[in-house]
């Protein structure tokens, strides 16, 4: 394919809720959408004039969960290549559904939107809401959804055949529920900086490691944090904040984010793994931290949002040495536009180093 001006070309087979569009169709829509559509249809229409302009380059803002926000620019055609790696590693081609559930203010769902475009597919989208097919009864060849709205959807998920699921961790109780599924359920890797995921996980077969897509290898520094290598995608080579235990070339386990790493009497300890351990025992938004300590450098704490409660928490499944030594509340979390927690921002506002 000429990569050139593909983003102003729809494939033949492209559909968006039903109906086909040329690029004048598709730009009038997005005015529209733009002027009296709802928030959601208003993030698409801006995209879609955004991708269908003359420029080659998307401009996108990372998350900001442990810096400021910043803009990054990425080349359309990397967009497209990301698509049809998807489509490659998934079968998915002309013709066949997807449903698109998410905010068209993510990247996430935008990405839907270019996999549609060029792959022709038919695409559903529909306000985003936490349990999506709670009304929508038609099947899907493929579609995405975040881990609340895949919790919420357990019953009806033999409607999807694909699923990926992405944007926040998906705790241990929720791999147990999904394993053994009819539906093919992908967990995703992947940051904004990569357009899309770079590597998925298959938790109906209850894989623990994430797989590279096609073009794409991966390798560690020397503090562990993984480096993507995905030329197609990214011109230089990608370092993250993301410590991981290296299987191949192709292959990683998670363990957790670099810069939340808590050294406790010399073991180290990744929060998220023991949120994900704590998850299903805790109603409320919750995270992993820790403050100084004379004897053991860092205690590990645990932080919930939420007014003081007595919580009785079965922790006998996890080392003691790497239990939340207390417990502190707070009303309400830091928190990014796109609802990602702001830890040390939320932990300096406890004051807690100064008790």
């Amino acid at each position: 394919m000429n990569l050139k001006n593909a983003h102003k070309i729809p494939h033949a087979s492209f559909r968006l809720n039903g109906e086909s569009y040329n690029l004048e169709s598709i730009k009038a829509l997005a005015y529209n959408w733009i002027k009296e559509g709802s928030d959601n249809e208003k993030h698409l229409g801006e995209f879609i004039l955004f991708w269908t302009d003359d420029s080659h380059t998307l401009k996108l803002e990372t998350s900001g969960t442990t810096a400021l926000p910043s803009k990054v620019t990425r080349s359309k055609s990397s967009f497209i290549h990301s698509a049809q790696t998807t489509g490659s590693y998934f079968d998915l081609g002309p013709g066949q559904s997807a449903l698109c559930c998410l905010p068209f203010s993510y990247i996430a769902a935008k990405m839907m939107f270019v996999r549609a475009w060029v792959l022709g597919l038919e695409l559903d989208f529909i306000e985003p809401s936490s349990n999506p097919l709670s009304s929508n009864f038609k099947s899907y060849d493929f579609s995405a959804m975040v881990p609340l709205q895949v919790q919420n959807s357990i019953s009806n998920l033999d409607q999807i055949q694909t699923l990926l699921v992405g944007g926040a961790p998906v705790s241990e109780s929720l791999r147990g529920r999904l394993k053994g599924s009819s539906t093919a359920i992908f967990e995703t890797y992947g940051m904004t900086e990569t357009v899309s995921h770079i590597a998925v996980k298959n938790l109906s077969l209850g894989e623990t490691a994430f797989s590279t897509l096609s073009g794409i290898s991966v390798e560690v520094d020397q503090n562990d944090r993984l480096i993507v290598y995905a030329p197609k995608l990214n011109s230089k080579p990608l370092q993250t904040n993301d410590v991981v235990a290296l299987t191949s070339k192709h292959s990683f386990v998670w363990l957790g984010r670099f810069d939340h790493v808590i050294n406790s009497g010399g073991i180290k300890i990744f929060p998220e793994q023991l949120e994900n351990r704590l998850r299903n025992q805790i109603k409320n938004r919750f995270f992993i931290t820790a403050i100084p300590d004379n004897i053991l450098g860092q205690k590990t704490i645990l932080i919930i949002e939420g007014d003081p409660t007595e919580q009785k928490l079965d922790m006998r499944h996890i080392d003691s040495k790497m239990r939340p030594k207390e417990i502190h509340y707070t009303p309400q979390f830091f928190q990014t536009n796109s609802g990602k927690i702001k830890r040390q921002m939320t932990l300096d506002s406890l004051n807690l180093n100064d008790s």
